[in-house]
């Protein structure tokens, strides 16, 4: 302290060098030290003193020092004012395209996509202004600069091809797919097309000028040439450059290299250069001979003649000769087809023609994954069919492959995120883009005898319009249920759904350690959110890790059975007992076979679709099968479902209304199966098919000195509508013949179709359902009902009109589906064109059996049901006693007395001994001859 005093003092003083000459203090004397410490307070006094005094001075200079400041300058005003009128205009703008923005995205996506394709015309519109004809202005300097500099001397072609990209978008603003396909082959031409024009107007360099690269191939050719003949030279570079102009033609025309040659062909086809392989040429008189022979020798029940064929035609050839060549039958026409002369896209002309190369796959709506199992694997008769070529029908589903995956933001924030249409993809299944009529269906088959049956035409049916797509109601939903996912603090997200006819399916993936009866619980808030009440949750959906959601569309979809009779599926597979149904949730056609079903059991309450089930069910069978394939048994107790079909080749007896001859009807289907089984038993066969094919071949015949002829057996179909009132007539026979035919009938081609509105546990019993694997339940009353019929809950969520759940044979899960339907007007006419075919040939024994009067003694009364459970319950028991009855039957004392009484008169049971049973008079084996005497029957 003392030396930064000592310091100051010194500066204060200005004496600067008399302090740089002054000794140390250190190197004084030691008798000094007193003299030196003496003066020490005077110097700090003064040091003290000296700051005091001088500052008033030092700040008065700094004062006068200090420049004035400068006076305020009038642009930098301007310039803040100018700044901020920028800033609020530019706020101002922004807050308008924003909103316009937000504008389009709410747009429809075809609209969004025409507005593209208009956009692209427009700028197709200035750039031939101005490469075509001289354009002024800086308009046409712009187009100058731009496109003729980028492209050179093809940017007259520029304007083309802007043309055929915005006809493509206003045309198919569904496919989106080929896009990337067609920019990368686009690219991959125009470079190398540029490059080699650029080489031969001699390639010109930068150094020449712009103008000399503008006549050549512009700056795409310069830049795609320049390197590759300064590194090569124009012996390699032409080379490379046209194998890259070939790969681009062939990526934009879908075409691999090894399919090159049939492409060729397939194109002087439709120039009409070369013949076309599928029409058949002018038979000689040896070919004619030879054809007569083939046609012969083909077993008489199954051969087909040739129909008129229609003169509407199939604009799609290309998928027609494909679809030909995977059948293995070649496309044959009556009359020669005219040219296909629709104006189609380049791209469309080879995504059709790519679907005739081997792997390809054919545009088409297989069934749907979980019932397309009942479809497959079923022996097909030989048939020889023919193809008329119908009329097109629109798709029903636009077709969406590829989706893009987009970043779904994360749903455990507090703020909801902003999910717009395309972060959601739509994953429904691909349509057809034309529902075709691929099947021959007007053939004439040639039956016993000399008549010949003539299936009816599709044309009968109605055809449906396209399908519904994407709608704003559906990414509406999506935003609610992000949002009550975000304000339940569920780590979810949607990511993807698929539209159905009746409801929208969304697909719901659970983040990590996230339970799934955390989604199973928000059922009614999101049923709140979506303002539905029908809301159906899947937990999980089968073969996907997410949670589906069901919700109704509020714009529903009709399903025709003309439209999923009309399907490859249903073309390629001839057996007779294939039927439609409907359209699963997934945008799938849904078909089943009921001879691998092999029984099914309908329920629903009134109006779910019931009756418009079986009315397709019927009206299917009548489509593809004939009366020597398929022959039914039509049971009406409320005698207005069916009459529709009275008359008909298929009935094997009128259609049953009573209830009483309907449980006979079924005690003669159980005989009839047992014969069959007799037949197969005698001959080795296990199946009825096996038989029938045995027996058209000629490998089966009767025996020396018999007087049958053996004939093939017919499916038999037996459709019960109301399986309730059955029940209520006749309960234990009605379930006795049920279950024996639903235990044992399956080889012998006869199945069972029972449908009821009233699903509860007294008409469909245990054993009912343990022999009728396949359900198809609709709408239901309540929950216990669900369970009789599906055996797990569901059906009472549906929301009728043909809303229902099939669950097949072997699925675990039942698949939700809107059911099919077909008019009145159609089934008159279907019904009609049998008719007019040929009359109806009954079976006399279930005729007689049904009409023949029954002589019943008059003391049984209304107790012979009754009386026949008491009959074959004492002789099987060989016990008579009257409380055993009233505990088995359930009756009182009076009517127990009473049967015992009846029992007694016709010898079954002895004389009453007091307290004792009765004596039983009947062995058990001479029962069926009591129970015949008692009916009246012997």
């Amino acid at each position: 302290m003392k030396q930064w005093a000592h310091v100051s003092t010194a500066f204060s003083t200005g004496n600067l060098t008399s302090m740089a000459s002054r000794p140390s203090a250190a190197k004084k004397p030691p008798a000094k030290k007193a003299a030196a410490s003496a003066k020490a307070p005077a110097k700090k006094a003064a040091a003290k003193k000296a700051p005091a005094k001088k500052a008033p001075a030092k700040k008065a200079a700094a004062k006068k020092a200090a420049p004035p400041k400068p006076a305020p300058s009038p642009t930098g005003g301007i310039y803040r004012l100018v700044r901020a009128v920028w800033l609020g205009l530019a706020h101002a703008v922004g807050a308008v395209f924003r909103g316009i923005g937000q504008g389009a995205k709410n747009l429809d996506p075809a609209h969004r996509k025409d507005g593209v394709g208009l956009l692209l015309l427009g700028l197709a519109l200035i750039v031939a202004a101005g490469t075509w004809s001289n354009l002024r202005g800086p308009v046409g300097d712009l187009v100058e600069m731009l496109v003729t500099g980028a492209f050179g001397r093809l940017d007259l072609l520029v304007p083309i091809l802007l043309s055929v990209v915005a006809v493509r978008f206003i045309r198919h603003p569904e496919k989106p797919e080929a896009n990337g396909r067609i920019v990368i082959g686009l690219s991959a031409l125009l470079i190398g097309v540029l490059g080699q024009v650029h080489i031969a107007v001699g390639s010109p360099a930068r150094s020449e000028g712009m103008q000399a690269i503008r006549d050549a191939g512009g700056l795409i050719g310069w830049g795609a040439a320049t390197p590759l003949t300064y590194t090569m030279g124009d012996v390699l570079a032409v080379p490379l450059l046209v194998l890259l102009t070939i790969f681009g033609l062939l990526v934009v025309t879908a075409t691999p290299v090894n399919a090159i040659p049939q492409r060729l062909r397939q194109l002087g086809v439709r120039l009409g250069i070369l013949p076309d392989p599928t029409e058949r040429d002018e038979l000689t008189d040896d070919d004619q001979r030879y054809d007569d022979q083939w046609r012969e020798a083909l077993p008489a029940s199954r051969s087909r003649r040739r129909g008129p064929a229609p003169e509407a035609y199939d604009p799609d050839s290309a998928e027609q000769e494909a679809l030909s060549r995977r059948r293995g039958r070649p496309r044959r026409s009556a009359v020669p087809q005219p040219e296909m002369n629709r104006p189609m896209d380049a791209v469309d002309v080879a995504a059709a023609a790519a679907a005739a190369l081997d792997g390809a796959v054919l545009h088409g709506m297989p069934p749907s994954p979980i019932v397309a199992d009942l479809t497959q694997g079923v022996s097909v008769g030989d048939r020889a069919e023919t193809t008329p070529v119908p009329t097109p029908v629109p798709a029903a589903r636009p077709k969406q492959e590829k989706l893009p995956k987009t970043e779904v933001p994360d749903l455990t924030k507090p703020a909801a995120p902003d999910l717009t249409k395309s972060e959601v993809p739509d994953l429904t299944k691909s349509a057809p883009d034309e529902i075709r009529d691929l099947p021959p269906r007007a053939e004439q088959l040639q039956l016993s005898g000399d008549i010949t049956y003539s299936l009816p035409s599709l044309d009968l049916l109605e055809r449906g319009g396209p399908g519904k797509t994407r709608s704003a109601a559906n990414d509406a939903i999506v935003e609610s249920l992000t949002t009550v996912f975000t304000e339940f603090k569920v780590d979810a997200r949607v990511t993807g759904f698929t539209r159905g006819p009746t409801v929208t399916r969304y697909e719901v993936e659970l983040g990590p350690a996230v339970k799934v009866e955390r989604i199973t619980a928000l059922t009614k808030n999101i049923a709140y959110a979506v303002a539905s009440p029908d809301v159906r949750i899947i937990s999980p959906i089968p073969g996907k890790s997410a949670v589906g959601i069901e919700i109704p569309n509020t714009d529903r979809e009709m399903v025709n059975l003309g439209d999923v009779l009309r399907l490859a599926a249903a073309a390629e597979d001839d057996h007779p007992m294939l039927v439609a149904l409907g359209k699963d949730v997934e945008g799938g056609y849904v078909m089943a076979n009921i001879a691998k079903m092999p029984h099914v059991l309908v329920a629903g309450a009134t109006g779910s679709g019931k009756s418009s089930c079986i009315n397709c069910l019927i009206t299917s069978v009548m489509m593809r099968a004939t009366p020597e394939d398929v022959r039914m048994v039509l049971v009406d107790p409320k005698r207005v479902e069916l009459t529709a079909y009275e008359g008909i080749p298929h009935l094997i007896t009128p259609i049953i209304t009573n209830p009483k001859r309907a449980a006979e009807a079924l005690q003669w289907v159980v005989r009839e199966m047992d014969l069959r089984y007799d037949d197969l038993a005698a001959y080795g066969y296990r199946h009825i098919d096996d038989f029938n094919e045995a027996v058209r071949n000629g490998k089966v015949k009767a025996p020396e000195g018999s007087e049958r002829e053996l004939q093939p057996y017919p499916y038999l179909l037996v459709i019960v509508d109301e399986l309730a009132d059955l029940m209520m007539v006749a309960p234990r026979d009605v379930e006795d013949a049920i279950v024996r035919i639903t235990q044992l009938a399956r080889a012998a081609g006869i199945h069972l179709v029972l449908a009821t509105q009233r699903p509860s546990v007294d008409v469909v019993t245990g054993l009912i359902k343990a022999n009728v694997p396949s359900r198809l339940a609709f709408a239901t009353s309540s929950l216990a009902d669900s369970r009789v019929i599906l055996d797990q809950p569901g059906a009472e969520k549906l929301i009728g009109k043909g809303d229902g759940l099939f669950l097949p044979m072997g699925a675990n899960k039942p698949v939700r589906m809107q059911g099919a339907f077909v008019t009145e007007d159609e089934v008159a006419a279907v019904v009609q064109h049998c008719k007019d075919q040929m009359a109806p040939v009954f079976r006399d024994d279930v005729v007689v059996g049904t009409k023949q009067k029954k002589e019943i003694d008059e003391d049984i009364g209304d107790d012979l049901d009754l009386l026949c459970q008491a009959a074959e319950l004492v002789v099987s028991t060989q016990f008579g006693s009257t409380s055993m009855l009233q505990r088995k039957l359930r009756v009182g004392f009076a009517k127990a007395g009473r049967l015992m009484d009846l029992m007694e008169s016709r010898g079954i049971v002895g004389p009453s001994e007091g307290s004792k049973a009765r004596d039983v008079l009947v062995k058990p084996d001479e029962l069926d001859g009591v129970l015949a005497v008692i009916r009246g029957e012997a």
